[in-house]
């Protein structure tokens, strides 16, 4: 796995955009599609505005790591950030920069760019922040020197990881997807969207191979076409980011598909998001 693949998937699926209907299907209307997903998003996932009031962007630094459409970019910047943003793809970037002018938001740069190699000088940042993002980075422990390099000495790095010991990965990803995957082999159905999508995978590479959780896990986040992801505790994150420490870790957001689990009270302890704050060392 490298990059280019994972660059690839992202511009040809901008990420969020199938929650609310694409941009195509809003003829266009930036305005009323960033409207629409905001709504869907937060409405969706609340924790998240929770969240970012908890950290204090006020007249900070702050670098943004993988951009989707640019609406926790839009968040920072109203708590007070003094935001620049990075993304892999031309097409986030694009997009984020419509938001951001059409808002009449004020940021300072907004860049295309690896996290392997961060377009920043040393120690530019007091805070850097990525949601959802650097679990698809196979070259993690690169990317989190870099991070380290571009975050000043005393700035905080606030991450959003999945999670593996939770109700999505535990039981969802490693046993009922799965179970029900073989149910469609076996039986020899054919069905729609992505359930067609994942029978594709199974034969291309094969039924067992594609059900061993170092390849499931992949396909089973963010789409079956999604060609990397990683799943954390706190033992993977003290290895995978080294030249930080862990300042403070917690999950958040109830989500498994299918196993309905929204209602369930159980997301500090099984939630699906990982958010942890950590200090350079």
């Amino acid at each position: 796995m490298n990059e280019i693949q994972i660059k690839e998937f992202w511009n040809r699926f901008p990420c969020g955009e199938a929650l609310t209907g694409s941009l195509l299907e809003h003829d266009g209307d930036y305005e009323s599609f960033f409207s629409d997903y905001d709504r869907f998003r937060y409405n969706l996932e609340s924790h998240i505005l929770k969240c970012l009031d908890r950290i204090a962007f006020q007249g900070k630094l702050v670098l943004e790591i993988g951009l989707g459409q640019g609406a926790d970019s839009e968040q920072i910047i109203r708590r007070g950030g003094i935001w620049s943003g990075l993304d892999l793809t031309q097409e986030s970037v694009n997009r984020v920069a419509t938001r951001l002018r059409i808002r009449k938001l004020p940021f300072r740069e907004l860049r295309t760019g690896s996290v392997l190699e961060i377009p920043f000088e040393n120690s530019s940042f007091d805070i850097i922040f990525s949601h959802g993002v650097l679990h698809h980075v196979p070259d993690i422990r690169s990317a989190q020197r870099e991070l380290h390099r571009a975050l000043r000495p005393n700035g905080m790095l606030v991450v959003m990881l999945y999670s593996k010991w939770s109700l999505n990965y535990l039981l969802s990803i490693c046993v009922v997807r799965r179970l029900g995957l073989m149910a469609l082999w076996f039986a020899g159905l054919s069905p729609e969207g992505i359930y067609r999508q994942h029978l594709e995978n199974a034969k291309r590479i094969g039924l067992w191979r594609y059900l061993g959780m170092d390849q499931f896990i992949h396909t089973n986040t963010d789409g079956p076409l999604n060609p990397y992801s990683k799943v954390y505790d706190l033992r993977a994150v003290k290895a995978d980011f080294s030249s930080f420490e862990v300042e403070k870790i917690y999950k958040r957001f109830m989500h498994s598909p299918p196993v309905p689990s929204r209602w369930l009270p159980l997301e500090r302890l099984l939630g699906w998001h990982l958010w942890v704050h950590m200090r350079p060392k």
